[in-house]
């Protein structure tokens, strides 16, 4: 489908890329991957044509279709966001505009002998056939299933695309392009600005499109589970793997281990041919031979291994004091805007609890986290237990930092005592050592300013972490670190974040604000998204407590008496184990954490799951 032929593209400190000749074809899932900084978006705007390459081609067939998501969109247009979609088609609008023409001439004509008016009825068969092969009479069905898969409600798709915010033009301009259904999708990132729901339903989507796709992001999961390529940017060179990212780790680090084993061989050698050359250059009886020893050492093709910044980096969170049994109480909490958000929350949260906030974006998450730090006005009360102390990371925490500052200057501010003289070696953790202290804050990249406001929060001891995307615009070893810190923390946290990779293994609880209320899970994060996002992506599941049954089959008139009797013995132990596990999850949603019953409630309910499954899988053979 699209060839690279001998590819190269030149900065002027030097090549991005040089001699890059691969093929992409069609049903290709590709992960783009590389540094920050390696050529990855650059690629993209070569193979939209937006720059040209420096050297060598690249290779589109007639007529491929390019669907581009690009981080930094603009869009300018008072459409509604439907519209802003419906228009976006040229080809079916000049359809549809064509037949309402006919239909209208022909409402008025009378001619009906004449030539003319046959040539017109000629014209709307072969305008109503076309406008059937490009899928017209589905268009209004298929754009609204692509708006509410990415999380736009049935009311928000009327309204002005202007009003929306940065995130959400990204997602209607993302559903613009999966509407129209390129040849060649190239995706920059785009689960940025997805809530956890939606990008479930967007990596559905890719698995099933027939086209290309080519992915950055650093959604590890995401990247997982769409892709089953790899390209790697690196030291000049594209590499190709075929596989998906987590086996290209894995390969990556054999390949890493075996190439560190040729450079210290290689290393050896060339010491040695330069203390020969060293020792025999002065003789002139073995001047000739010190000069073969030379031309050969420039001949030597020698070995380069991109270092990995992060190897070794560890990053702890550090306890302040230990709080009292409970950490923070709401009661009869609510937030109203121009329509309620939610109403009426009551619960607490015990020492030690490690709690995921989870929903689709616009029903309050973020605005729940600022009620809890005191920021805005709200209804109901909100109070911190004995000796707590909070850490607080806000979803634009890295645009806040003052970006006249340097690195230096920025956390030496916040820093107080004698942590002030390890400030150096706090920074270099961060990967931020050497003159890289002394740039200003303004010159940062965003994964850049993230790191700076994380190293800035443990410069404040705390026993309460309270993080709103902490991950946005990390990359996927940073946030590795922060996951295995946050593991290790001491103390309780609550964090809102869209990445499942992130989030699986991290908490105990699940809170979702749903219906203007939260609802409490006690499941694991994959179960949640079982119940929420069916595989076929068409519907989000509501009700999350109760458990689903298939319908029992027919039994043939052939079964015997006894299976019969293990059949119906079977149903009502599945019906008994049912009514116990929906019972324990109410009472483990209404009970305070650390009441002495919680944990035996909880050993119970992780119990039960594992034997309902089983007697389905006994039911499932018996039935059949």
């Amino acid at each position: 489908m699209i060839s690279f032929e001998k590819l190269g593209y030149f900065l002027p400190q030097g090549f991005l890329y040089s001699g890059v000749s691969l093929q992409i074809n069609r049903g290709d899932k590709i992960g783009l991957v590389g540094k920050n900084g390696a050529g990855k978006s650059t690629l993209f705007r070569l193979l939209t044509g937006q720059i040209a390459p420096s050297e060598g081609k690249i290779h589109l067939p007639k007529e491929c279709r390019l669907g581009f998501l690009s981080q930094d969109i603009k869009i300018e247009t008072e459409l509604s966001v439907f519209s802003f979609l419906e228009q976006s088609n040229a080809q079916l609008k000049v359809l549809k505009n064509r037949l309402e023409e006919i239909n209208d001439e022909l409402t008025v004509r009378t001619d009906y002998e004449s030539q003319s008016y046959l040539s017109l009825l000629n014209e709307l068969a072969e305008c109503n056939e076309a406008f059937q092969i490009h899928d017209g009479y589905n268009w209004e069905e298929k754009i609204m299933g692509v708006l509410e898969g990415l999380g736009f409600s049935k009311d928000n798709v009327h309204r002005p695309l202007s009003t929306f915010s940065g995130g959400w033009k990204m997602r209607a301009e993302l559903a613009r392009i999966l509407v129209n259904e390129p040849d060649v999708l190239l995706l920059d990132e785009p689960t940025n600005h997805l809530d956890i729901l939606s990008i479930a339903w967007l990596e559905n989507y890719l698995q099933r499109f027939v086209g290309a796709v080519i992915l950055i992001s650093h959604d590890r999961l995401f990247l997982d589970n769409v892709t089953k390529r790899t390209l790697e940017i690196t030291l000049g060179k594209i590499v190709d793997y075929p596989f998906g990212y987590s086996k290209y780790k894995e390969r990556r680090a054999e390949e890493s281990e075996r190439l560190e084993s040729a450079k210290k061989q290689q290393d050896k050698e060339i010491k040695q041919t330069e203390m020969l050359i060293e020792k025999f250059r002065a003789k002139q009886s073995k001047a000739a031979f010190a000069q073969s020893l030379i031309k050969k050492l420039d001949k030597t093709e020698r070995i380069e291994i991109e270092n990995d910044s992060y190897a070794g980096m560890r990053v702890r969170f550090p306890l302040s004091v230990q709080p009292g049994k409970w950490v923070l109480s709401m009661e009869n909490v609510g937030k109203t805007y121009d329509r309620p958000l939610f109403h009426s929350i009551s619960i607490s949260v015990g020492r030690g609890e490690k709690i995921a906030l989870l929903g689709p974006n616009g029903v309050g998450k973020s605005t729940l986290l600022k009620i809890m730090m005191h920021q805005i006005d709200y209804e109901g009360s909100v109070e911190y237990g004995h000796n707590v102390g909070i850490g607080y990371f806000a979803q634009d925490q890295a645009e806040k930092l003052d970006p006249t500052l340097t690195i230096f200057e920025t956390v030496d501010h916040v820093a107080k005592g004698e942590i002030r003289l390890q400030i150096r070696s706090l920074l270099g953790t961060f990967l931020f050592s050497g003159e890289d202290i002394h740039k200003k804050v303004g010159v940062l990249s965003g994964g850049e300013r993230t790191r700076l406001a994380l190293c800035q929060m443990l410069l404040s001891p705390s026993n309460f972490l309270i993080l709103d995307e902490p991950t946005n615009h990390l990359d996927i070893p940073s946030k590795e670190i922060l996951k295995n810190a946050l593991i290790n923390y001491e103390g309780t946290f609550l964090i809102v974040s869209h990445d499942r990779e992130f989030l699986t293994g991290l908490t105990n609880r699940i809170w979702d604000i749903e219906d203007q209320g939260l609802k409490i899970h006690h499941f694991e994060l994959d179960e949640y998204l079982r119940y929420k996002v069916p595989k076929d992506g068409k519907e989000v599941v509501k009700n999350t407590v109760q458990e689903v049954k298939p319908e029992p089959v027919k039994k043939a008139d052939t079964l015997d008496r006894e299976q019969q009797k293990k059949l119906q013995k079977v149903e009502r132990s599945i019906e008994e184990t049912e009514a116990q596990i929906a019972q324990l999850e109410h009472q483990l949603a209404e009970i305070h954490f650390q009441d002495p019953t919680y944990q035996g409630m909880l050993n119970e309910y992780n119990r039960l799951k594992p034997h309902l499954d089983r007697l389905m899988e006994e039911w499932e053979k018996l039935s059949n």
